[in-house]
């Protein structure tokens, strides 16, 4: 089924126009976590099956905690209730990695991607990420990189975007949260992905004003030249007929 004939519109296509397809659908308002990855599991089944194409998701979460597969809980410095009360949902996922938060104001990328029609690199695919951040915030004057021993996008000793990933017969779920103008607090209420001593900092905090469309855009543009991959905007509607059932996530 083309794209177009989905009411979708191609970013950059000239360039790109014989590259494989990349559908990038984004919600504008706070989503719930919990909706999302049940959406990711079901877009995974899609693209192992090769019903879709590779497909990034763009979108900000309601204030949760989640759990990746090695989290400890010691790295959650409040009881679970009082999460609770804090309006902080609490979710144990089967991402790589330990604790994290995500709320408002972070913008949260899932790529379901296809590594059986890259390359079988998982650490490569990690490091093109981190590489796909790193050149969107310099864009915008972020000078920001690796740190030995962890993954992520970090400014000296703060991070500013974490990952996660989980890998499937080859098929990738989760990605990266990216601080952009979010609340730093709750990541006080944590050990976020287990590092001590270590901070978390946003785009806001380094002082600089970049709004989310702008670095959605930037991260499309550089996924396409690090990926080799024409993206392709979907709305969730036309995604939803695209994988041959309605999408339940507004």
């Amino acid at each position: 089924m083309r794209p177009e004939s989905l009411g979708t519109e191609a970013l950059h296509s000239d360039p790109y126009a014989n590259y494989p397809m990349l559908w990038v659908v984004s919600w504008d308002e706070p989503q719930p976590y919990r909706a999302f990855w049940e959406l990711q599991k079901r877009l995974w089944r899609a693209c192992y099956e090769e019903r879709i194409p590779d497909t990034l998701l763009l979108l900000e979460h309601q204030p949760v905690v989640t759990l990746g597969k090695n989290a400890r809980k010691e790295n959650l410095l409040l009881p679970d209730e009082e999460f609770q009360a804090r309006g902080v949902d609490l979710v144990e996922v089967d991402r790589g990695g330990d604790v994290t938060y995500h709320g408002p104001g972070q913008l949260v990328g899932y790529w379901i991607f296809d590594l059986r029609k890259w390359q079988r690199d998982v650490h490569r695919y990690l490091r093109e990420i981190e590489e796909v951040l790193i050149r969107s915030l310099g864009a915008f004057g972020i000078e920001s990189g690796r740190s030995e021993g962890a993954t992520g996008v970090w400014v000296g000793n703060e991070k500013i975007a974490a990952m996660g990933l989980h890998l499937s017969h080859w098929v990738s779920t989760h990605g990266f949260a990216l601080n952009i103008d979010a609340d730093l607090r709750p990541f006080g209420w944590i050990v976020p992905c287990g590092l001590t001593g270590r901070g978390v900092t946003s785009v806001q905090k380094l002082g600089h004003t970049v709004s989310r469309a702008e670095l959605e855009e930037r991260i499309v543009c550089e996924t396409e030249v690090r990926f080799g991959r024409r993206a392709v905007r979907s709305g969730p509607e036309a995604l939803g007929k695209l994988i041959g059932e309605p999408l339940l996530v507004r």
